[in-house]
């Protein structure tokens, strides 16, 4: 048996005086060793600084017993029936519409009222590759009755089980439209396909599941469904006892609940498990209003699939509760186990509503849960060629595709061929570790933002840490505190309420130093009740892994139109001078200055590169400052028509780096780095309103070149004459 030790936090950040809890798996008995340690970089290159890390002495420190804990992915909802209402022992009928998506993947629950262990109630569902079924038992004996035919992916059914006298009954009747299903209705492929049986059932001493059913053995559901399910109703010889309406919950924010209503006459209402998307098109879906607010009666499904998974739900086994005086900086607890080691990340900020420091490293923690547990090396075929070489395949990688349980990231696809669009920190992160290589070779997320926590302690700059959680939290306020504020290398996921903030603090007189590439660019909704939980629906631009299905562009996590910001009035040029334009993972590349680098209203932000014509001939990420992925200056897109264009890696990229998607309208040749000027990353300087001002790098390989030769080296010397400018209060001359 391979020795492993993996774990997770109940939460990113955390003050002085108050708690995080640390969930903790091992492969076998005895104990584990847990110790907090700060970091400072986790880049194992022997040509940076090394693997830093330091030992915190905390009550956390000691040796605890071990186990194994198990997490168990797959959407459904469940609801309680303790009065035994949807019992259905002598007679009963289930109605509704089915969509399912994976109907060959195995027995799966449409509607049950069913324990696995006992065998006895009533199951609605898939058998045999798809066909549907009504499963009748009674403890002893399991009668099943299956239609003739297995049911289709993406069409929707009009579905009917029904039992009554010792006979039972299924049938499926296809309800296509032209704009509801795969296949239009002129086609003819699908067709009403029924069965006839026996059987009755005996009370299962179980809660009734849609998508899934019982298991009293484990105390949840198993048989998950793959699939839509919309209107779903039960009735019994006096009528409808429960009746779910899924549209019902929509509501002008959004479907922000985990409530599914029951409009039945005892108020059956159900609660989701491991979050199925809402506000997904329904079996009457007519393709004229894509936004499910306008038509709520048109949204009245649910998609489920048994590979979601929202909170792996371990139990603690470890508790700190974070020392008066810990300094605000970026920590892990060390968790060892045998000859096998896990980081657990989190942050310690400064004292609640204070700042202990004028600079603020902001990690971009929604961007870190995006990827978290992608499986672009194993199962994304064009990945060698996005990447320009041969892919890295790293021990966490491995271990991922041993545990498909802790679930996937949005660059992933469900098993039914959907687009992955909620993510959560509530489970173990492999690939959030502090010595991780991504698959291009280099850092990446977060070990590469550790590149700036290294430069700013090894240069001496004190700072406070805050991530994208606490921006959300506390939006402007939490920047205000700062004289300047530092991205990560890579904060490419973001909310409104995020860039609300940014926009607030740069008119207000606050200074962004944006230190990385293709920021601020797809829309993001964390959810307002559950913040470990976010979404993002992918579509119609931008560079994607996967494009929503026709009508479910809107999340439902605020209502919002997914996509990218700069098609929703947004582009990333507006407030930050730059925004994407390429990517490409083959090398990286020095900058060449322009005219406006010896421009004398900034001397002080070259100082000691006077006469420079070259910068960033070096660095860990790709071996120099401009690579991976990078922005451009661009007065077309908002870039403030004040901003010094400092320096541009526009010529020296590889035709590995292409145009971004939204930016070809009709493809041709003369799209990569050879040829077009678009493809390059851009340094630029503006001032804003009250004495503020921004510095963008564009280039996600910048943070890599900071620690070169002792930190003695001129991205170093750039970026530290900024951040001492911008960090002085006294307002910035506009330009």
């Amino acid at each position: 048996m391979t020795v492993e030790v993996v774990g997770y936090a109940d939460r990113f950040s955390v003050a002085p005086g108050e708690p995080i809890e640390f969930r903790i798996s091992c492969s076998g008995g005895g104990e584990f060793r847990a110790e907090v340690v700060r970091l400072r970089n986790g880049d194992t290159n022997p040509a940076g600084p090394g693997f830093l890390e330091e030992v915190v002495p905390t009550p956390a420190t000691g040796d605890y017993p071990a186990r194994t804990q198990v997490i168990r992915p797959g959407a459904a909802v469940v609801v309680a029936d303790g009065g035994g209402a949807l019992a259905l022992e002598g007679a009963g009928e289930v109605r509704g519409y089915a969509q399912p998506t994976l109907p060959g993947a195995g027995e799966q629950a449409l509607l049950s009222r069913w324990d696995e262990a006992s065998r006895r109630g009533w199951w609605v569902g898939l058998v045999d590759g798809g066909r549907l079924a009504l499963r009748l038992g009674d403890g002893e004996t399991v009668h099943q009755t299956v239609s003739d035919e297995p049911l289709h992916a993406w069409v929707w059914y009009a579905i009917t089980a029904s039992w009554a006298d010792g006979t039972a009954r299924v049938r499926a009747e296809p309800t296509l439209t032209s704009t509801n299903s795969i296949w239009s209705p002129a086609v003819g492929l699908a067709a009403a396909t029924s069965g006839e049986g026996t059987g009755s059932a005996t009370a299962a001493d179980a809660p009734a599941v849609l998508g899934a059913a019982w298991d009293s053995r484990i105390d949840g559901p198993v048989g998950y469904y793959n699939g839509k399910l919309d209107s779903p109703a039960v009735s019994g010889p006096g009528g409808v006892i429960a009746a779910w309406d899924f549209g019902a919950d929509i509501t002008s924010e959004g479907v922000t609940t985990d409530r599914c209503t029951d409009t039945g006459p005892h108020g059956l209402h159900g609660r989701c498990h491991n979050s199925p998307y809402r506000g997904m098109t329904g079996h009457n879906w007519t393709g004229r209003e894509e936004n499910y607010r306008h038509a709520p009666d048109q949204y009245g499904a649910l998609h489920f699939h048994a590979d979601a998974l929202e909170d792996a739900g371990w139990e603690t086994d470890v508790t700190l509760v974070v020392p008066d005086g810990l300094p605000s900086g970026v920590y892990a607890l060390r968790v060892r186990y045998a000859d096998t080691t896990d980081h657990i990340p989190f942050w310690v900020l400064p004292p609640r509503g204070t700042a202990t420091a004028r600079v603020l490293l902001l990690f971009p923690t929604h961007s870190y849960l995006a990827y978290a547990n992608d499986h672009i090396v194993p199962e994304v075929p064009v990945a060698q060629s996005i990447l320009g070489h041969t892919s890295v395949l790293a021990a966490p990688d491995l271990h991922l595709l041993a545990h498909p349980e802790y679930g996937l990231s949005t660059y992933d696809h469900h098993a039914d061929g959907s687009g992955v669009a909620h993510t959560s920190r509530l489970r173990p992160v492999p690939n959030m570790r502090p010595g991780y290589r991504s698959a291009t070779g280099s850092l990446w997320q977060l070990p590469a933002d550790l590149h700036i926590v290294d430069w700013l302690t090894g240069t001496g700059v004190e700072f406070d840490v805050a991530t994208d959680e606490d921006l959300e939290a506390e939006g402007a306020d939490l920047l205000g505190r700062y004289n300047v504020v530092l991205t990560g290398s890579h904060p490419e996921y973001y909310s409104a309420r995020m860039l609300d903030a940014w926009e607030a603090y740069l008119g207000g007189g606050g200074r962004a130093m944006y230190l990385g590439g293709n920021g601020f660019y797809w829309v993001t909704a964390q959810h307002p009740d559950k913040p470990h939980l976010l979404e993002v629906r992918k579509g119609e631009a931008g560079c994607r892994a996967w494009q929503a299905r026709p009508g479910e562009l809107h999340m439902a996590f605020t209502g919002e139109r997914g996509g990218i910001w700069r098609n929703r009035g947004r582009a990333p040029q507006k407030l930050f001078g730059v925004g994407f334009t390429t990517e490409g993972m083959d090398h990286s590349v020095p900058y060449s200055t322009l005219s406006d680098f010896a421009d004398p209203r900034v001397s002080w932000l070259i100082s000691g590169l006077e006469g420079a014509t070259e910068i960033g001939a070096h660095g860990l990420v790709g071996g120099g400052a401009a690579g991976h992925e990078c922005d451009r200056y661009d007065l077309a897109l908002g870039t403030p028509a004040h901003t010094l264009l400092l320096a541009t890696s526009a010529g020296r990229h590889s035709d590995n780096y292409p145009l971004v998607a939204e930016d070809i309208y009709f493809p041709f040749d003369g799209m990569g780095g050879t040829d077009s000027f678009q493809v390059r990353a851009d340094v630029v300087y503006f001032t804003t309103a009250g004495g503020g001002g921004v510095f963008s790098t564009g280039s996600i390989a910048w943070s890599g070149s900071l620690a070169h030769n002792g930190y003695d080296n001129d991205i170093s010397r750039l970026t530290g004459n900024v951040l001492r400018r911008f960090a002085d209060p006294e307002p910035l001359e506009p330009l």
